[in-house]
């Protein structure tokens, strides 16, 4: 979702004005370390796709609310993935936040959404 936040995103002007709120959640937004991986080979992509669909390489839409979050415990690319958009995008006019969840890794992280009352579901909503 935060691919749609970007200034050059593809939505319509109607639609990206109702986006009051984006919650990232173990997100992947640089794609160029995925043409290291054997992943690639399905995915196919080329460095200029990377760079064109990589929301940490976008500037996004001038007061953009979002919050990145991520698991404590996931694997150290999702976290530095979501620490580096909250970085750049706090310098380029979004209003960043950023959460790293106690015990919680790449499979359980959505779990809070499973409760209206978790800190995610709160999140998302509020």
């Amino acid at each position: 979702m935060t691919r749609q936040v970007c200034a050059n995103s593809r939505l319509p002007q109607a639609v990206a004005a109702r986006i009051a709120h984006v919650v990232s959640i173990s997100g992947a937004h640089d794609l160029r370390p995925l043409l290291r991986t054997q992943m690639n080979a399905d995915f196919r992509l080329e460095l200029d796709m990377a760079q064109a669909e990589s929301p940490a390489l976008l500037i996004p839409v001038e007061g953009t609310r979002v919050t990145v979050w991520v698991g404590a415990d996931e694997r150290p690319e999702f976290v530095r993935q979501s620490t580096l958009l909250a970085n750049i995008w706090t310098g380029l006019g979004a209003d960043m936040a950023q959460v790293k969840e106690p015990v919680r890794h790449h499979f359980d992280v959505i779990d809070g959404l499973r409760d209206p009352d978790s800190a995610l579901t709160r999140c998302l909503l509020g």
